[in-house]
C-alpha cells in the first residue's frame, strides 16, 4: 500500500450499503468494462421508466454518441409521477430561506406545481423544441421551472443568479431562447440580489424572447413591460401581483411528453472564459440513467435519508445532485437560499441539526472557510444525524479532509471525494462508501463504466505515481453530446487533443493502488527550473501549517526559473507577524515538498477571489501576479474588492 493514511469503511456502514465491500465494487467495474451494453441496459431497465424501450444501448461514432437509441422517456415523469403511487406524501424538499422562512414540499406538492407551470407554458404557446432561460434565486420555483420545461420537452438553460446582464444576454442569444423565467430577486447575506432588472437590461437585443415570466420572492418594486412580462404563481401560499397569471387555475394535471432518449434536456454554459460562451449540451435518457445510479453508488441513498447538497442550482452540481438525481432516486433533500455565514457561521450546522440531515455534500472551499472560523460553530450543534459526507468542485486538501472527517463527521462518517465536470454530467471518480477505503485528498477509484487513464500528450500511459493528463477512454451515458451550435469546437476541444480519447483538461496521477489524485487544471501545473509542480500539492502543504486556513498557489513568470511559486494565504484567527510567518511558511513548504518548491512570494489576504459557488478564481490570481490587473469574464466573482486589494498588494516577507 502507499504511505498515505487509509480509512476503511466501518463495518456497520458496509453491512447496509448498496455496494458492500471491494469485491462487489470490482465485480461491478469489471462487468461494466467487459460488457457495457448488457451492464447499462440492465440498469436503465431497472432504474428508469420508459414509455418505449430502446432498440440498442448505445451508438458510438467518435466523437458523437447516442444512448438508449430509439427509447422514449421523460425526466419530469421519472422525478415525480412514478413516485406518487407510494410516496406522494414523502418530502421532496425541506426549503429554508435566508431570512428564516421555510417551506416543506412533498412529491405530490411538487408534481402539482410543476404541472401548473407546464400548463402555463403551454397556454402561452411554448412547446417541445423551444428553449428557455431560467434566471432565479434558490427558491422552490427554480426546480419547478426546470421540471416543467423538461415535462414539455422545452430545453432549458439555468443561468446562475450571480451573472451580470451582459453574461445573461450572451446566453440568451446563443441559445435563441423564446422565454425567460425569473424572479424579482433573492436574498443573500441579508441583501436583495435583484434579478428582474438584469433581465430587462440583458434582453434588449434578444428578439427571440417572446415573454418574461416572473415569480415573486422579495416583493420589491420592479418594472414590468406590458405584453411581455407577466407575474406568475403556482402555489396558493405565494403572492400574486394584480393582473398576473395564476397557475393554480391552469390545472393540476399535465401529461409528460414522451421524448426521445436523445432529446436535449438542458444547456449549461461554462463560466470564467472569454469570448463566445460555451454551451454544454446534455440530453435525456443517458443523463437520467447515470445521475440516478450515481446517487445510489456514491451517496448510498436510502429511503429515510435527508440529503443536503449545498451547491447552487445554477451550476452542474445543482442540476445533477439537487434536482435531477435526488428526485429521480426519490430522495428527501434540503434546499437553502442563502450564504453559510448568515446570520453567522453556525447557519449550516443549525440546518443540519434542524432537519436531521444524514448526508452533506459541499465544496472544499466552503470547508476551508468554515475551518477558519473555529470548531466552536459545528461543535455547538447536534450533528449526530450525519452518516456520510461528500466533497465536490476541486481537489480537497488532505488537512481539510481530516478536519471534515474529525470535526463534522466525528470520525464515523465516510467521505466521498468526487471528481467530475460540467461536461461529464455526473460523478466519474469517487469512492463507493461501503466498499472503497479512502485516502485524504484522493478521489480513489472510477465509477463502473468509466475507463480513466493518465497519459502524456503523445497518448502514452505515464505509469504509477507520475503526473500526466487525465483522459477517459470510452463514452459514458451522461457525457456531453456537443457544444450548443458548435460541433466542431466540441470535437476539437474534447476529442482532438489526443486522438480518440476524452481530454478532461485536468492533471492527475495514479498511485500504486490504482487510486486517482486530481492535481487541478492543466494550467494549474507549474514548471519551476524544470520541476513540474502541482499547485494543489503546495496548497495542501500550506494548509497543514497550524496558522493557515486557506491557500491558493499560482505560477509567476521568472526570468531565471521560468516560473516561480507565488502563494496567496488566509490565516486562522490570531495575531501574526507577517514577515516572520512568511519566512516560516517558505521553510515549511521546502520541508514538506522539497527546496525546489520553496515559494518565492507569499501574500497574506483576508479573503481570496471566489465565485459565489465557492471556487477560487486562480485565473485572476495568475493575472494579478503577472500584470497587477484582471481581464476577461468576472461575472461570477462574489466580491471584486478582494481582487482590487490583492492587485495593489506587494509581497510581505
Amino acid at each position: 500500500m502507499s504511505q498515505e493514511p487509509v480509512y476503511a469503511p466501518n463495518s456497520d456502514f458496509v453491512a447496509k450499503a448498496h455496494v458492500s465491500g471491494m469485491d462487489a465494487y470490482r465485480a461491478l467495474w469489471e462487468r461494466a468494462k467487459d460488457h457495457p451494453e448488457d451492464f447499462w441496459g440492465e440498469i436503465a431497465e431497472k432504474e428508469i421508466h420508459w414509455f418505449e424501450k430502446w432498440s440498442h444501448v448505445f451508438e458510438w461514432n467518435p466523437p458523437f454518441v447516442k444512448w438508449f437509441v430509439g427509447g422514449k422517456t421523460n425526466m419530469s415523469y421519472n422525478c415525480l409521477d412514478r413516485h406518487l403511487a407510494e410516496n406522494a406524501n414523502k418530502v421532496a424538499f425541506h426549503w429554508e430561506g435566508e431570512p428564516g422562512d421555510t417551506r416543506t414540499v412533498t412529491y405530490a406538492d411538487l408534481h402539482r406545481m410543476v404541472c401548473r407551470f407546464a400548463n402555463v407554458l403551454k397556454a402561452r404557446g411554448f412547446k417541445t423544441g423551444d428553449r428557455a432561460i431560467i434566471y432565479m434565486p434558490m427558491i422552490v420555483e427554480l426546480p419547478v421551472a426546470m421540471l416543467a420545461c423538461a415535462r414539455l420537452g422545452i430545453t432549458h438553460s439555468v443561468v446562475f443568479g450571480g451573472f451580470s446582464a451582459e453574461a445573461l444576454k450572451a446566453r440568451v442569444q446563443d441559445l435563441g431562447a423564446a422565454v425567460v423565467i425569473t424572479a424579482d430577486g433573492g436574498w443573500r447575506r441579508a441583501k436583495e440580489v435583484k434579478l428582474k432588472g438584469a433581465v430587462d437590461e440583458g434582453i434588449v437585443d434578444c428578439p427571440s424572447v417572446k415573454e418574461v415570466l416572473v415569480f415573486q420572492r422579495t416583493g420589491s418594486a420592479i418594472d414590468m413591460v406590458a405584453g411581455r412580462d407577466f407575474f406568475v404563481r403556482v402555489d396558493e401560499s405565494q403572492r400574486l401581483a394584480e393582473g398576473g397569471i395564476d397557475g393554480t387555475l391552469a390545472g393540476d394535471e399535465c401529461p409528460a411528453v414522451e421524448l426521445d432518449s436523445e432529446h436535449p434536456l438542458y444547456v449549461l454554459y461554462t463560466s470564467g472564459t472569454t469570448g463566445k460562451p460555451k454551451g454544454i449540451l446534455h440530453t435525456t435518457g443517458g443523463y437520467l440513467t447515470y445521475v440516478t445510479m450515481t446517487m445510489k453508488w456514491v451517496f448510498d441513498i436510502k429511503p429515510d435519508d435527508v440529503y443536503w447538497c449545498s451547491a447552487d442550482i445554477g451550476w452542474v452540481t445543482g442540476h445533477s445532485y439537487i434536482v435531477y438525481g435526488p428526485l429521480s432516486a426519490g430522495a428527501t433533500s434540503i434546499m437553502y437560499e442563502g450564504a453559510p455565514d448568515t446570520p453567522d457561521f453556525g447557519r449550516w450546522w443549525s440546518i443540519v441539526a434542524k432537519y436531521k440531515a444524514s448526508i452533506l455534500y459541499t465544496s472544499p472551499t466552503a470547508i476551508r472557510a468554515l475551518i477558519r472560523q473555529g470548531d466552536q460553530w459545528p461543535n455547538s450543534h447536534d450533528l449526530s444525524s450525519l452518516r456520510l459526507l461528500g466533497s465536490v468542485g476541486e481537489p480537497i486538501n488532505p488537512a481539510a479532509w481530516e478536519w471534515y472527517h474529525r470535526v463534522i463527521g466525528k470520525e464515523r462518517c465516510p467521505i466521498v471525494d468526487t471528481w467530475w465536470q460540467t461536461e461529464t454530467g455526473g460523478i466519474m471518480i469517487a469512492p463507493m462508501p461501503g466498499a472503497v477505503p479512502t485516502k485524504p485528498g484522493s478521489g480513489t477509484l472510477p465509477m463502473p463504466g468509466i475507463i480513466p487513464e493518465i497519459i502524456d500528450l503523445s497518448g502514452n500511459p505515464v505509469g504509477d505515481d507520475r503526473e500526466g493528463f487525465l483522459v477517459i477512454r470510452r463514452p459514458w451515458p451522461s457525457m456531453l453530446r456537443t457544444i450548443w451550435g458548435d460541433p466542431d469546437r466540441y470535437a476539437d476541444q474534447y476529442w482532438g487533443k489526443v486522438q480518440g480519447v476524452y481530454f478532461t483538461g485536468d492533471a492527475a496521477r495514479r498511485d500504486k493502488d490504482g487510486y486517482f489524485w486530481i492535481l487541478g487544471r492543466v494550467d494549474d501545473v507549474m514548471n519551476v527550473s524544470g520541476h513540474r509542480l502541482s499547485t494543489m500539492e503546495i496548497e495542501s502543504a500550506l494548509v497543514k501549517h497550524p496558522a493557515v486556513a486557506e491557500a491558493a498557489v499560482v505560477g509567476k513568470p521568472h526570468e531565471i526559473t521560468g516560473q516561480a511559486v507565488c502563494c496567496f494565504v488566509t490565516l486562522k484567527k490570531g495575531d501574526y507577524d507577517h514577515h516572520e510567518l512568511g519566512i516560516e511558511l517558505r521553510k515549511w513548504v521546502a520541508h514538506e515538498i522539497g527546496p525546489f518548491a520553496r515559494p518565492e512570494e507569499i501574500r497574506f489576504s483576508e479573503a481570496l477571489p471566489k465565485t459565489r459557488s465557492g471556487k477560487i478564481m486562480r485565473r485572476l490570481l495568475r493575472e494579478i501576479v503577472t500584470s497587477h490587473t484582471v481581464s476577461g469574464d468576472v461575472t461570477t466573482l462574489e466580491d471584486m474588492n478582494v481582487v482590487t486589494r490583492l492587485a495593489s498588494q506587494h509581497d510581505e516577507d
